[in-house]
């Protein structure tokens, strides 16, 4: 009777697992009933990530946000947290979403396990290393007793094992706490010798950890796209499909890219070290002024100081051949319409500056969305708006988005040629230096809004971080 008790007992506990893994496994409702998109994504500078307090933004959280908008206004997105990208694919065969938005690259190895959608960019993982401590291997064969160390679960991580067939002499392992960007940190930092990542990101970390240089291609490159369940909603798999092909052909998707990558490769490494070490020294004199300059005209304090680095370096007295003068380089027109009697002063010259972009940003058409408003005022800083709106009208004549600044500014540079400036109605520009200016706004802001708080009555004094 005990063994038959026993065997009752067990027996019941078995069941109960069974039914819980059942429940654990249960199929999420689709997307049609729930209206719903249950999105898997890991936290990263590519993917999904809050900026400032409580604003998200990320890559692949705008694209999702784009498709959910595309399926209509009663649907909406619920992003799913991964602690690592190791666990984004068996997060997704576990039912925990419909979708997973994680950069990942298509390979031969995930593709056992799920579907890929359209694919929407190219990655070309590059060995990454601190250009002060190393010289640029030319090929793997050179890194013989350097230590390789890439996020497990990553396409770095397969790529490596099926190189190490052919160059057994590579060192490297796994580590399935870090993320990519810690590893790189690392790297900046010397602590370790290389890893591996996509060039776009290296792109961005660039602007943030300036001893990092990409060296050497690893293998080919591969295509990056969502993933889905092999089984996944004949429904949704199709929209995703149109999605896509919709935001390629209108340029929405260039838009995007343009967005969180088109100013990467902007700065060099001098730049950007002098930059950060200027933030520290300098730029908490000035502070107060940017904060200041922000409650009376809404426009980040950040956003301000970047283009104050960018016209004088934070230098009030500074002054150009042509009497450009101050911190934010008014002309002696410019700060006369403004009301600024003194444009070395640094609060007026401040002021002034703001109270300026903001007067342009006024003359932006109001079809034109943020940030594109911004972009397009910061070249009109620059060049003044005339020819910024010839730009727009150039775009628009060449079958390009007028109202889009990735677009934009492709044609600024053109009012150089004799065969455009002659049809255009304010006539030649120097249209590359616009470009430039606003391409250098965008990392310095980036920059500052990595390491610098923004303006609010919790934070009454400035603290730039190391």
């Amino acid at each position: 009777m005990k063994r038959l008790h026993l065997l009752g007992y067990a027996v019941f506990t078995a069941l109960l697992v069974l039914l819980a893994y059942d429940l654990l496994n249960k199929p999420l409702a689709s997307v049609q009933e729930s209206k719903t998109l249950v999105v898997i994504t890991p936290n990263g500078p590519n993917t999904y990530y809050i900026k400032d307090e409580g604003e998200y933004a990320g890559f692949e959280y705008d694209l999702v946000n784009l498709f959910v908008k595309e399926l209509g206004p009663e649907y909406s997105a619920k992003f799913v947290m991964t602690g690592h990208v190791a666990d984004v694919i068996p997060d997704l065969l576990d039912n925990k979403g419909h979708i997973a938005a994680a950069n990942l690259s298509i390979t031969i190895e995930r593709q056992r396990n799920v579907a890929f959608g359209t694919p929407y960019q190219i990655a070309q993982q590059r060995l990454v290393f601190n250009k002060d401590n190393l010289n640029p291997p030319k090929s793997l064969n050179e890194l013989s007793g350097k230590h390789i160390v890439v996020p497990s679960g990553t396409s770095y991580a397969q790529r490596l094992k099926t190189l190490s067939k052919t160059t057994p002499n590579i060192n490297w392992r796994e580590d399935k706490k870090a993320n990519t960007e810690e590893l790189l940190e690392q790297v900046n930092s010397g602590t370790l010798d290389y890893t591996i990542a996509d060039s776009h990101l290296i792109s961005i970390l660039q602007n943030y950890y300036p001893n990092l240089e990409q060296g050497i291609s690893i293998g080919d490159p591969e295509k990056i796209a969502w993933a889905f369940p092999k089984k996944t909603d004949p429904w949704l798999y199709q929209k995703s499909a149109s999605f896509f092909n919709k935001i390629s052909q209108d340029g929405t998707l260039l838009h995007l890219i343009d967005r969180y990558y088109g100013n990467a490769k902007r700065l060099d490494t001098l730049d950007v070290t002098k930059f950060l070490s200027l933030s520290r020294s300098v730029l908490p004199k000035f502070t107060p002024l940017f904060r200041e300059a922000q409650e009376n005209t809404d426009l980040d304090w950040r956003l301000l100081a970047a283009v104050s680095y960018q016209e004088s370096h934070w230098d009030q007295y500074n002054t150009s051949p042509t009497n450009v003068r101050g911190l934010m380089m008014l002309t002696e027109e410019t700060a006369d319409h403004l009301g600024v009697t003194d444009r070395l002063d640094a609060k007026q010259s401040i002021m002034g500056g703001a109270r300026y972009i903001n007067q342009l940003k006024k003359q932006v058409p109001d079809n034109v969305p943020e940030p594109d408003r911004t972009w397009m005022a910061l070249a009109a800083y620059n060049i003044g708006y005339s020819h910024v709106e010839d730009a727009r009208i150039l775009a628009k004549k060449l079958h390009k988005n007028p109202d889009r600044w990735a677009d934009v500014k492709t044609t600024l540079p053109l009012l150089n040629r004799p065969e455009y400036y002659a049809k255009a109605k304010f006539g030649y520009a120097s249209g590359g230096a616009p470009v430039i200016f606003v391409e250098s706004i965008r990392t310095y802001n980036d920059i500052l809004e990595k390491y610098a708080a923004p303006h609010t009555s919790i934070f009454p004094s400035f603290s730039f971080t190391k």
